[in-house]
């Protein structure tokens, strides 16, 4: 009998269940789509879907995982109930349908937005859901129980609240960038208590508040030993202490209604202005931001909802107008680009050996990393993608506009 096979299947399966991470919030564990040891069919359709099931209400967050459960925040169409959902990973059933808050006059929301698009965070015992100026609560994860909850912190969203919250060092760190103030503010993890809580200072080069407005989610990296969070907000953004919100130094890109979250890859942060433009630069210490250390910025075939893909000193992204690209992450030269859909809303993520981008008519494209710009696969499933997927183990979590999708290798 040639035991060698079996042995490497063996190995194989050990090493994917040491290396499986849950996705506990927007983006995934670091933050970057990127779940680098699934194995996951290159043509995601009907064939792979384990189950799916129906999600009431409206809402464009991620999904985030954690072990056998799937959480969720969704709310009615007209903003009058907001609640959160956990759904058992195994079988797509809902375990638990929590309505956290009834809101009699909600405010505005535009109908591109809605007012669940906030991504939850999770850990092995807590999650915390945000509605923006509406709610930001903690529930223990195992019995659905609320913890606390602020309902006090106060801005004019004016289209919809969408910034997620980041859990960092303790904190629950999330933006409120309105169109009548804007400000960040960290709570305490266990008791939601204000840790701290620091005003924008930016200049944003107008009155108008509809130019002030962002949706733009923090992502925490550490420069020299320094740790830093970086939090894109309209025209600018801007790096805080998290031990104390003290502003460390800035950025301005101009643009308004940021949504990406930033990466860092190899030195280099990577800023999107939800206008369209992008800029790449070397994060600053304490201190003023130079605009020096700008490596490269772009206007051509950049998103303006949607967080790229970094792998291999490459920057894949899909643009809201249907065209992915590819582009070198060091000096940004185009290497290829190409229209394969309607409308990109969901950011991509990378799974394994693929790549895969979600379009707001259904579209599922995928393509294998490289300077290949032909896609290996294109599908179209379901009813359109707002919200980004979660991926864990080998499984792909998506959410459409009305259900929540487990997709894999089922052969």
């Amino acid at each position: 009998m040639n035991r060698v096979p079996v042995l490497a299947l063996i190995s194989l399966a050990l090493f994917s269940v040491c290396h499986a991470e849950p996705w506990p919030q927007f983006r995934g564990p670091h933050g970057n789509g990127i779940a680098a040891h699934s194995v996951l069919p290159a043509k995601l359709d009907q064939s792979t879907v384990k189950w799916e099931t129906a999600i009431p209400g409206k809402g464009w967050s991620s999904p985030v995982v954690w072990d056998k459960l799937i959480w969720l925040t969704t709310a009615a169409e007209d903003g009058t109930t907001m609640s959160v959902i956990a759904v058992d990973r195994s079988t797509g059933k809902v375990v638990r349908d929590i309505l956290l808050l009834e809101n009699e006059e909600p405010r505005f929301c535009h109908p591109t937005n809605s007012y669940a698009s906030c991504t939850p965070v999770v850990t092995s015992d807590r999650v915390y859901v945000h509605f923006g100026s509406y709610l930001t609560a903690c529930l223990d994860s195992t019995t659905g129980k609320e913890l606390w909850r602020r309902t006090d912190v106060e801005c004019d969203h004016f289209r919809g609240p969408a910034s997620s919250p980041i859990l960092h060092d303790g904190k629950l760190i999330v933006a409120f960038d309105g169109v009548d103030q804007q400000f960040v503010v960290a709570f305490d993890a266990e008791t939601g208590e204000t840790v701290w809580q620091t005003d924008r200072q930016i200049d944003y080069g107008t009155d108008e508040g509809d130019w002030m407005k962002a949706y733009g989610t923090a992502h925490a990296i550490t420069i020299n030993g320094q740790p830093q969070v970086i939090s894109p907000s309209a025209s600018a953004a801007i790096a805080y202490e998290p031990k104390s919100g003290r502003p460390l130094w800035s950025i301005q890109y101009g643009g308004m209604n940021a949504s990406a979250r930033p990466i860092y890859s190899d030195g280099l942060l990577f800023l999107i202005n939800g206008m369209g433009n992008m800029v790449a630069a070397q994060p600053g210490e304490d201190g003023l931001f130079s605009g020096d250390r700008i490596a490269w910025s772009a206007k051509t075939a950049v998103a303006k909802k949607a967080s790229p893909i970094i792998h291999n000193g490459i920057l894949y992204m899909n643009s809201d107008d249907g065209i992915i690209s590819a582009r070198t992450a060091a000096t940004g030269e185009i290497l290829w680009r190409k229209r394969v859909g309607r409308e990109f809303a969901a950011s991509p993520v990378m799974a394994g050996q693929y790549i895969y981008f979600f379009g707001g008519g259904g579209d599922i494209i995928t393509i294998k990393p490289g300077s290949n710009e032909e896609p290996i696969a294109q599908t179209n499933l379901g009813d359109g993608f707002m919200a980004s997927p979660a991926v864990v183990d080998n499984e792909i979590i998506l959410r459409s506009r009305t259900k929540l999708y487990c997709l894999t290798q089922l052969d």
